[in-house]
């Protein structure tokens, strides 16, 4: 009776399968980061939280040693807290630039 003829794939639309699998991937990858979005949000926020404190802490701590060992005009104290902040300040600046580019790079990769 009336059979199909088979069907021809060269009368697609050029580039639909390339297109549904980038979203498929992209749905999948989505679904897999979202339970770990939360807590690898937290943890980088703690992340660059101790790196900016740390090295401000030291500092100032190091410099409060020094005002007590070779006191003078000039406080150590000051000083060293001010550079362990910017110390810090630019650590925190590398992790975030550095997790920035990983995203960059893995939404490039789901996007070929």
């Amino acid at each position: 009776m009336g059979e199909r003829p088979p069907r021809d794939p060269s009368n697609d639309v050029p580039g639909f399968a390339e297109q549904a699998g980038t979203k498929a991937a992209r749905k999948l990858k989505a679904r897999r980061d979202a339970a770990q979005g939360v807590w690898f949000g937290l943890g980088m926020m703690g992340l660059i939280g101790w790196s900016v404190a740390l090295p401000t802490l030291l500092g100032a701590a190091l410099g409060l040693w020094l005002d007590e060992r070779y006191p003078g005009t000039r406080s150590w104290t000051l000083a060293l807290l001010v550079a362990g902040l910017i110390l810090g300040c630019l650590n925190a600046w590398h992790w975030v630039a550095k997790q920035d580019k990983a995203m960059r790079d893995d939404r490039e990769t789901v996007d070929e």
